[in-house]
């Protein structure tokens, strides 16, 4: 079933196409990750997917904060979809994915039982899409022989598919160490201030790990988060696994690297793990 490679569509653009100069940038945004303390490494990650300059401290805190729970078997990457094509979960059908500092292979075991269970395979969704390819050069730079990963795109959807869709995955993913990391921005071309608040109000509902009050929230309130849906599923499959200890690392908006604070969008980075095996509380 699986077999092309999916070639990047924005380097150069959201992150640069020069393997020295990514290796480079991607280094400082991760800053020095600390060793490993013996604990758990399947952790959840919600983190921004925007252009480094704008995004990428706070992707690399998150990351490098999820690195401290040492290296996971796979990593599944639940990407926003902005071209609002195909279902509500797609499956990637390409066997790696390419980035200017090489391929990252794709774990063929989990997309083909994920797909045995009615996950569809749908290459469109992932064409033009830029939410999961920006995160794969972190994944690269943290370990030399990359994780495999599982590409899936996540439209809104409804919120029993999206719930139903975290349990199954939480079931998929069980006995395995994993990182499910949701690529999402939250609130898009508002006043920082309101920015702020709006994506406060997002924020205390993932805090709480509550998928049904993150989702009314952003309907009721007309949250332009774009990843919605791979945050909700990511909410339920947490709950699922027993990731009870929730962490905000980083929160910036676009304003604090640009300077003008007119219209901005908002980048949150926040990692989820067992109760108590938090390895800067150890």
């Amino acid at each position: 079933m699986l077999g092309h490679v999916r070639m990047p569509v924005v380097a150069g653009m959201f992150y640069p196409g020069d393997p020295n100069v990514l290796r480079s940038t991607v280094d400082r945004l991760l800053g020095a990750p600390r060793p490993s303390r013996g604990a758990s490494p399947s952790v959840g990650l919600v983190v921004p997917h925007a252009g480094y300059p704008y995004s990428g401290r706070v992707a690399g805190a998150t990351f490098r904060r999820a690195a401290e729970y040492g290296r996971p078997d796979v990593v599944l990457l639940l990407g926003a979809s902005h071209s609002g094509l195909g279902p509500t979960l797609s499956l990637s059908g390409a066997g790696a994915w390419r980035t200017p500092l090489g391929d990252v292979p794709v774990d063929r075991t989990a997309v083909e039982a994920l797909h045995a269970a009615g996950m569809r395979v749908y290459e469109p969704a992932f064409e033009r899409e830029h939410s999961i390819e920006v995160e794969l050069p972190f994944l690269q730079v943290l370990w030399e022989d990359p994780v495999a990963i599982v590409p899936i795109c996540v439209q809104r959807g409804g919120l029993d598919e999206l719930t139903d869709a975290g349990d199954a995955l939480a079931r998929a993913t069980a006995g395995r160490r994993t990182w499910v990391v949701a690529s999402s921005d939250f609130t898009h071309y508002e006043p920082d201030e309101v920015a702020r608040e709006r994506d406060r109000l997002a924020l205390d509902a993932i805090r709480a790990l509550d998928a049904a009050r993150f989702y009314r929230t952003c309907q009721e309130r007309g949250l332009s988060i774009c990843g919605v849906g791979a945050i909700t599923t990511l909410l339920a499959l947490a709950r699922g696994r027993g990731w009870m200890t929730s962490s905000l690392i980083a929160y910036e908006t676009s304003g604090d690297s640009t300077g003008d604070r007119a219209s901005v969008v908002g980048y949150a980075g926040i990692v989820f793990a067992q109760g108590g095996t938090d390895p800067c509380e150890a």
